[in-house]
């Protein structure tokens, strides 16, 4: 297996440099010497604060280039491809957000489709080594059968941020074909940590406890039939991403696209991820935790689990995650705690 390690002479551009995998990535290139281009829009989705605080930490490093613009604006990127020349393209800027699709379906068409159609023809026009990109587990719906590969058929999407994840990856794969880009697209499953998402559950539910508030649960009271997800922690993320961009695809067929799943290949029961962050913020705060709880229905666009198989990457990089949920948790309600001054 000849795996290529990261190259530092290259130029490594970063879109959403100001979100949580963004800044992660951004920050261990940066460790390494490599220079960075971040872009960002620091829209209003979460709290901006959070984004500038990631920024801030970025803006330390020497090597770092922050352009604050939109993926949807197509001038300003045309632009940041012609000034900087990046050799790699790391496309993490998107609307996130399940149930917030509903909500605003006009932010993810933007951002997710026009913002991504954009990058594509600058990686045509401007040659690149390798674009790598945000999919989504989201795009496997409501398979019933796990864990899920990227054979499967993930052609029924039950919500519009999953339509606009498996749109990028058809995309992807017709600029590959019509152009020779060498393109790699990402399969994200729930991916949490320190300076993560406020939207995500995790998050939303230290953030209640601290309020006073309940959490919400959405699967109906029955415990018998729980949800499942696949969590993996940042950390492992961002080292799988790193292995993945000096190693572009090489395909027999001609076509230089390739999908992974990034995942941890062990789903939890939401019911015992709850009781591990209870427990693991009881450590942090000193006394013990315990969220009040109600239980709803599932909400449109939901899936009931999420489980990756991660063999495909094992096979082309070498690696596995291995953060375990208590360890990650651990590391979440720490930062936490301290950074919102809770004890």
């Amino acid at each position: 297996m000849n795996i290529k390690t990261l190259d530092t002479r290259k130029t490594y551009l970063i879109t959403g440099a100001a979100g949580f995998i963004g800044y992660y990535l951004s920050k261990k290139l940066l460790e390494k010497r490599c220079k960075v281009i971040g872009l960002d829009n620091v829209n209003d989705y979460y709290d901006v604060n959070l984004k500038y605080r990631r920024l801030e930490l970025l803006e330390d490093y020497k090597d770092f280039t922050f352009v604050k613009t939109d993926i949807s604006d197509k001038g300003a990127i045309n632009n940041i491809f012609k000034e900087y020349k990046p050799n790699i393209v790391v496309n993490l800027a998107a609307q996130a957000g399940v149930r917030y699709s509903l909500e605003n379906p006009d932010a993810y068409i933007q951002s997710n489709i026009v913002g991504f159609h954009n990058i594509l023809e600058a990686c045509r026009f401007n040659s690149v080594d390798h674009l790598l990109y945000a999919s989504s587990s989201s795009v496997y719906g409501s398979n019933k059968k796990v864990p899920f590969e990227e054979v499967d058929m993930v052609d029924s999407p039950v919500s519009l941020y999953a339509a606009t994840k498996k749109s990028n990856e058809l995309m992807a794969h017709t600029y590959s074909h019509l152009y020779d880009i060498p393109a790699t697209g990402l399969r994200f499953f729930t991916v949490y940590g320190p300076l993560g998402r406020p939207d995500m559950a995790y998050f939303s539910f230290t953030e209640k406890y601290f309020s006073g508030e309940s959490i919400k649960i959405y699967n109906n009271g029955d415990f018998n039939h729980d949800l499942y997800r696949d969590f993996t922690y940042i950390d492992d993320i961002v080292e799988g991403i790193e292995r993945l961009l000096n190693n572009p695809p090489i395909s027999k067929t001609g076509v230089k696209h390739e999908v992974f799943n990034i995942g941890n290949s062990n789903p939890e029961k939401l019911m015992t991820f709850i009781e591990t962050l209870e427990n693991c913020l009881s450590k942090s705060v000193g006394r013990e935790t315990i969220f009040e709880k109600s239980f709803e229905s599932i909400k449109p666009g939901d899936v009931p689990a999420t489980y990756a198989s991660t063999k495909k990457l094992e096979r082309v990089i070498a690696f596995k995650p291995k953060t375990s949920i208590e360890k990650g948790l651990q590391a979440f309600t720490d930062w936490y705690v301290e950074y919102y001054n809770k004890i």
